[in-house]
């Protein structure tokens, strides 16, 4: 009797450290490209509803500086995941980094020429001998040569300056150095501008320079996806749940990226302008290509055309394949 209650004991003992184990969450670091604004509210809400805890992901959202930075630090190991620029993604990828986009949240890029409106610079070509801010590692970088050149400009006809991270705009606003614009988003920098009580800027978006580009995706480092795809798998379906259960409830995710972050984010004023951010970036899920509408797929069209560009005005290796820069393994 003892003997029989002693393997009972046993088997309770061993069934219990198999629950625990097997329930165990795997520690994951999610790299953003930048401070948290309101695109990032899809992971927000996936953190606070427990959707990525459902997946077995205890997930660590750290804020970034400049999509290139972001993407590297995947490169390194630092973190498992990056969203930012797949542009800059792309060019890191040519220069060496292991790393591949396994979904996309914007399908298409928000990036643009941000000008104050009473700098007098009403055309692009106005631009020429003006002085415009930017950051080191931001994404909106890569593809501006290219506007520049299908506008009719040289690089040496602007002044491009690089202000410190997080000093954007601010410095826009105090005109820094005489400068009369920015390059950002379109997605959060208006917003930005407008609640630190700047004007609506001028805008002189990328697309309508040529450059059609796919917007910011997720990207892994290519030894993840081989050797531990289960988690790269699990992380791409909780992201896509909660994207679309904020595509359904805009308020719950502004909510939760609120709870998150605190201060003046879970101010009225700061979730308006978490709010505004956020519906472009759900309106721009899909591309016109995706037919279908699967959230966060690589589009192979979209990216061709991309790629193709990049070949074209940014010295990509001319026998680089799109297909190099992505995979759609985990997009159900």
């Amino acid at each position: 009797m003892i003997k029989l209650l002693n393997n009972i004991c046993k088997v309770a003992i061993i069934f219990l450290l198999t629950v625990s184990t097997s329930f165990a969450a795997d520690k994951v670091k999610l790299r953003l490209n930048w401070m948290y604004y309101g695109s990032h509210a899809g992971f927000a809400l996936g953190f606070v509803d427990g959707t990525y805890a459902k997946y077995g992901i205890d997930l660590d959202i750290r804020s970034g500086n400049g999509s290139s930075s972001a993407h590297r630090l995947v490169a390194n190991k630092d973190s498992h995941f990056s969203y930012g620029s797949c542009g800059a993604m792309t060019d890191l990828v040519a220069k060496g980094a292991p790393l591949k986009s396994i979904g996309v949240i914007d399908a298409m890029g928000t990036e643009a020429i941000l000008v104050k409106p009473d700098s007098g610079v009403k055309t692009i070509k106005d631009l020429k001998g003006k002085k415009i801010l930017t950051t080191a590692n931001a994404g909106v970088n890569t593809f501006f040569p290219i506007v520049l050149k299908n506008a009719g400009l040289k690089e040496s006809d602007i002044n491009i300056t690089v202000v410190p991270d997080g000093a954007l705009v601010s410095s826009y606003l105090q005109g820094s150095g005489g400068s009369v614009g920015i390059l950002g988003g379109l997605d959060d920098k208006p917003a930005e501008i407008k609640a630190n009580g700047g004007a609506q800027p001028v805008a002189f978006p990328y697309s309508d320079f040529g450059v059609n580009q796919v917007g910011y995706c997720i990207a892994a480092h290519n030894d993840t996806i081989k050797n531990n795809a289960d988690i790269a798998k699990r992380f791409i379906k909780a992201t896509m749940e909660s994207y679309a259960k904020a595509e359904k409830n805009p308020d719950a995710a502004v909510n939760a990226i609120a709870d998150i972050v605190g201060g003046s984010m879970a101010e009225d004023a700061g979730k308006a302008q978490s709010r505004e951010v956020l519906d472009v970036t759900l309106g721009i899920l899909y591309s016109g290509a995706n037919k279908k509408k699967v959230l966060g797929l690589n589009v192979a069209s979209d990216w061709d055309s991309m790629v193709k560009l990049m070949k074209e005005y940014n010295d990509l290796d001319k026998n680089a394949k799109s297909s190099d820069f992505y995979t759609n393994q985990f997009i159900n």
